[in-house]
């Protein structure tokens, strides 16, 4: 018998296990792969997600895993151009941008090296649900034995399909259609910073990472997925050339070292997010487009708030349904207003936006602070309502 089974061991099911065994708790942190793997992302960890690694203790390991920090940001978009960084979160300003079959073992480590049990190759294939409760998990080992294991809270943090999510029930409370669809692939030989690029309907983003590779990603409007998947290089070179000339220029000598990745599947949601006797992290309770890449960053913070609020009521009724709640509640409040970012920019539609920002020229301290809107460092809505409306109303 269990405190907390956790399904899924990426980045926020691993962060979940560790806090939870940081807190006394027997933890079994379960996954179907075998580390180190790697999956689709998008790579880029913000201030706020790299102050949590620095609090976990995990920053100095990612460090060593040669992931090359990044310290500069560049936006382009029809008439605009800004340059700078986000503002320090926690004292940490520098930001990475780790493969994840660097980052996701670092994870794992850190929940084994808390005291969690961690199976690789271990699949989840079925809740165990009594009287309404769910109370276990059934798995298929790697040489296809059938166990159950029991457990007073499951995490669900198995991302956008979550097998939790759909046999516990869990509704979705709110969604909106696809917006975009992504494809990528890694490069030697190309320098770089954290650069973003947009033009009607594209969306170009390059990020450094490990091995002295450059991740240049496309994004393209939902509605051209079928004809893009049918012959994604000409349409990723050609959107890179259309809307970033000087990088397709710059990538000319370099060489791409990987096949394309992609997908069209960026969906849009919240679900609820417990239970009895279940809860959702990361993905597996809200995804959203990944145009502003702020995946792994919200998985951390995730990870944090439900342990946070679960504290040391895990064997309390009453208590826990009160901090399945109050976590409930926090994703709402911190999650919306980036959620609603991230469906903005997914439009693909910079007119507007640019235009504001036009209004930055001259004005770095603004310039990071939008920068930092981003990241998560401040709040869009203080950035909107107080410091570009201050610049406009001085223009």
């Amino acid at each position: 018998m269990y405190d907390v089974i956790v399904i899924g061991a990426r980045c926020a099911g691993a962060p979940t296990a560790m806090l939870l065994a940081r807190s006394g708790y027997r933890v079994l942190l379960a996954d179907q792969a075998r580390f180190p793997r790697d999956t689709l992302s998008s790579h880029y960890i913000h201030q706020p997600g790299v102050a949590l690694l620095a609090q976990w203790g995990l920053l100095d390991d990612l460090r060593a895993a040669g992931c090359r920090p990044i310290d500069h940001q560049i936006y382009e978009a029809p008439g605009i151009r800004l340059e700078g960084f986000s503002l320090p979160v926690d004292g940490q300003r520098t930001t990475y941008a780790p493969r994840r079959f660097v980052l996701d073992p670092i994870l794992a480590e850190g929940a084994v090296a808390a005291g969690a049990e961690f199976r690789q190759g271990c699949a989840a294939r079925d809740l165990v649900i009594e009287d309404g409760r769910v109370t276990g998990v059934r798995f298929v080992t790697p040489d296809g034995t059938e166990t159950v294991e029991r457990a007073r809270l499951v995490v669900g943090a198995d991302g956008m399909r979550s097998l939790v999510a759909r046999r516990a029930g869990a509704r979705t409370v709110v969604e909106h259609p696809r917006l975009t669809c992504t494809y990528y692939s890694y490069w030697a030989g190309v320098p770089a910073h954290f650069e973003l690029y947009e033009q009607p309907g594209r969306w170009v983003g390059v990020i450094p990472t490990n091995n002295d590779l450059t991740l240049i990603m496309t994004y393209f409007p939902q509605a051209e997925y079928a004809t893009v998947r049918t012959g994604v290089e000409a349409a990723y070179m050609e959107a890179v050339r259309t809307t970033a000339p000087e990088l397709y220029e710059r990538m000319l000598p370099g060489k791409r070292v990987e096949q394309f990745y992609g997908t069209g599947h960026q969906e849009n949601f919240f679900r609820q997010a417990w239970g009895p006797g279940w809860a959702l992290v990361g993905d597996a309770v809200h995804h959203k487009d990944s145009i502003t890449a702020r995946g792994i960053t919200d998985a951390f913070l995730q990870a944090e708030s439900l342990v946070g609020h679960i504290g040391p009521d895990l064997h309390d009724d009453a208590a826990l349904e009160a901090a399945l709640k109050r976590y409930d509640d926090d994703l709402e409040e911190t999650f919306t207003t980036p959620y609603q970012g991230a469906l903005n920019v997914a439009e693909l539609k910079p007119g507007g936006r640019a235009e504001l920002l036009r209004q930055l020229a001259g004005h770095q301290e603004l310039i990071d602070r939008y920068f930092s809107t981003l990241s998560g460092a401040c709040s869009l809505d203080d950035f909107y309502n107080t410091d570009l409306l201050t610049v406009l109303n001085q223009s």
